[in-house]
């Protein structure tokens, strides 16, 4: 009974198709179910959420260090992923190209919906 009311709660539960709206997106509310749907294979998702965690990895690394002129390595290391993920298992083109802040958000907020429990992973 709660995984039912838990799909409810959060958007696209199953990462199901959406058609991209041509008039393109005014909130990311309105965006996430799309992302989501940029996500079906679970090889691509997975390496998101690895990308995400090592991005978090690498950033309390550097900080702790305090080198924080090596940033750029969490950048290429998270969008690598990402994009491997999508152009070999997914077979699409990456979110980041058309709406790069709201797609940015999309990885945070999914990456967060799975560790917490509130999305499968």
């Amino acid at each position: 009974m709660a995984v039912q009311k838990l799909n409810k709660e959060i958007a696209n539960h199953n990462y199901s198709k959406r058609a991209y709206k041509t008039e393109g997106y005014k909130s990311f509310e309105d965006f996430y179910p799309y992302y989501l749907s940029e996500h079906c294979n679970t090889i691509n998702r997975r390496l998101h959420l690895l990308a995400t965690t090592n991005v978090v990895g690498i950033l309390a690394y550097l900080i702790f260090t305090k080198q924080p002129k090596f940033w750029w390595i969490a950048l290429v290391q998270g969008y690598g992923f990402a994009w491997i993920g999508h152009f070999i298992f997914e077979k699409n083109k990456p979110a980041t190209f058309k709406h790069p802040i709201y797609s940015f958000m999309g990885d945070w907020k999914m990456w967060f919906e799975v560790v917490s429990g509130q999305r499968k992973f």
